[in-house]
């Protein structure tokens, strides 16, 4: 005669976990942490040092600055906003023209920031 073997919840809730572990390794790829808490910044925090307002902020993801979504939220990699501000602050000229003709002073300033003109 066979023995039936009635799993428990623990026995379940194991089995689950292994699961995920095993298609979490097979089809996630690894992700280098390292940096993880070191120097990472908040929308909040990176347009304060930034000196730029969340709206500019946006503006400047959707042109490509480096965000990493996690939970939910968005985090800045400090490292990685000022190495793309360093490459996309050549002062394209038409950018400038176009930074300079805007009525507002933080966007100006902002602009300037951006383009690696913060001493005007």
């Amino acid at each position: 005669m066979e023995t039936l073997f009635i799993p428990t919840e623990t026995d379940i809730k194991r089995w689950v976990k292994e699961a995920m572990q095993e298609y979490m390794a097979d089809h996630v790829p690894a992700q280098n942490n390292d940096h993880i808490g070191q120097d990472l910044f908040n929308r909040k925090e990176i347009a304060k040092f930034l000196r730029v307002s969340l709206v500019t902020l946006t503006d400047w993801m959707k042109r490509g600055l480096p965000s990493h979504k996690q939970g939910g939220r968005i985090y800045f990699d400090k490292k990685e906003v000022l190495d793309y501000i360093k490459k996309n602050s050549s002062g394209s000229t038409r950018r400038s023209r176009r930074c300079e003709s805007d009525q507002s002073r933080s966007a100006l300033a902002s602009c300037r920031y951006l383009h690696g003109r913060d001493d005007e």
